[in-house]
């Protein structure tokens, strides 16, 4: 499924957040959203996730109007996982994973054999069916993420919004993550911190700054030093990695300018 932000605005108690985005993600692919914190990633991603309304401007899957879709039918293309997620409750991994049928059922939301297959399913592809019986609060964060991706999973969306899913992860854990959703088969929208990762994983970036875009294109070609410097304000040196050839970052920070004695 495709997903199109056209010119998207978003301001909230008069703050501009985001200011005319307009990109787009075609089925089966993994773009990221780069840029400096409070660039406005979050925001556009809560308007696509249907946390947040625009002020202006349009969302559409497959040429649809994301926010004229009944709740339902939104949650039933669309699955989030937001950058925090807090459980006051501490449900076992499987009531977890069983929330993401919720669209799937009808008023009573009854649980169904068919809902129950699905989740055990979801559990399995992300390596955690042995974690079903325990309490979503005493996991490690790398087991919660792989959960919450499975509760996505079971959803059975088309598009998949992540908010930073590799905060808080160990290396390892970052890598299982960001292969474990670019082999999803969905088409995936994430934020992303980590420039490296970011470069070895997505097909497209797209870069905002102060609320705007100010670059996108696959990520050998947007990560320069020029752009880095600038939107950023870190130096970045160049490397290929040895076996997949994605371009990988160096970084140190920018010469201080040293300014002129002044005269004695």
């Amino acid at each position: 499924m495709r997903i199109d932000v056209d010119a998207v605005t978003v301001t909230v108690a008069g703050a501009r957040l985001v200011e005319d985005i307009t990109l787009a993600a075609d089925s089966g692919q993994l773009v990221g959203l780069v840029g400096p914190n409070g660039s406005g990633k979050s925001s556009l991603l809560r308007c696509v996730y249907r946390a947040l309304r625009p002020t202006a401007g349009v969302i559409r899957l497959d040429g649809e109007d994301l926010h004229a879709m009944s709740p339902g039918e939104g949650a039933r293309r669309v699955a989030a996982l937001p950058q925090e997620t807090v459980g006051e409750f501490d449900f076992t991994v499987a009531e977890t994973v069983a929330m993401g049928r919720l669209p799937h059922q009808g008023v009573t939301a009854r649980t169904t054999e068919r809902d129950r297959a699905e989740c055990r399913a979801a559990l399995a592809r992300v390596g955690a069916g042995h974690l079903a019986d325990r309490g979503f609060l005493t996991l490690s964060g790398g087991e919660r993420q792989r959960v919450l991706i499975a509760r996505a999973l079971a959803q059975r969306p088309r598009i998949l919004v992540l908010d930073e899913p590799t905060n808080h992860l160990d290396i390892a854990q970052q890598l299982d993550v960001l292969a474990l959703v670019g082999g999803s088969g969905l088409t995936v929208l994430t934020a992303l911190h980590d420039l490296n990762l970011a470069s070895v994983h997505c097909d497209l970036l797209y870069v905002i700054d102060h609320g705007r875009i100010v670059a996108s294109g696959p990520p050998a070609q947007v990560l320069t030093p020029a752009l880095l410097a600038e939107v950023f304000g870190v130096r970045a040196h160049r490397v290929r990695h040895p076996e997949s050839g994605a371009v990988q970052l160096l970084f140190d920070r920018l010469p201080v300018p040293v300014c002129p004695a002044a005269p004695s």
